[in-house]
């Protein structure tokens, strides 16, 4: 038990740092865009953060260009440790837009890396995964690793599987699965 409890510590971690990867994209020359840029470059300092908030508060900018600030000042908020309000600025961008699959993407990711509310977890990750999200091998891993900590090892598998099918070249699923062993068959 403190084995796997190690491993599934070690799998929130190595998520945090995928989840820069999950920015919205922005289009133009605009906060919106510089706020994007943050997300995606990994910075996170107050400087950026009051970018993002500069582009939400834009009366001009887009509704979608508002959704994908929300998302990336969200995913600066994580990297800093305030869950808190990453999680509400994704709640925020969910709100605006039911299908960012990018909002549920993060949100899963940072509940999961609290080890919190691992059922919702799930539900976050299945709908980024059903809307399409840009990551589906994170999203796929999230929620195995999820699905791991409700005790379904079975769902937990085949979802670390599905990531290292969809992205082989990242190890930390190839390094999962081989946690894993696979018994039974067919028949008796």
């Amino acid at each position: 038990m403190r084995q796997s409890s190690l491993l599934i510590a070690l799998a929130t971690a190595g998520l945090a740092a995928g989840s820069a990867s999950a920015a919205v994209s922005v289009i133009g020359n605009s906060s919106a865009r510089a706020c994007y840029e943050s997300a995606l470059e990994e910075r996170s300092g107050p400087g950026d953060i009051r970018v993002c908030t500069d582009a939400i508060e834009d009366r001009m900018i887009t509704g979608r260009d508002r959704v994908a600030s929300y998302v990336n000042r969200g995913i600066l908020y994580v990297r800093n440790g305030n869950y808190a309000q990453g999680i509400a600025d994704y709640d925020r961008a969910i709100a605006l837009d039911g299908t960012e699959p990018e909002a549920y993407l993060n949100k899963g990711l940072a509940l999961l890396h609290q080890r919190r509310e691992t059922a919702d977890v799930v539900s976050l990750l299945t709908t980024a995964i059903e809307n399409g999200t840009r990551e589906p091998a994170l999203a796929y891993y999230g929620r195995g690793v999820a699905h791991e900590m409700n005790g379904d090892i079975p769902a937990a598998y085949y979802d670390i599987r599905r990531a290292t099918d969809i992205d082989p070249e990242w190890d930390l699923p190839a390094r999962d699965l081989s946690r894993f062993r696979v018994v039974g068959g067919q028949g008796g």
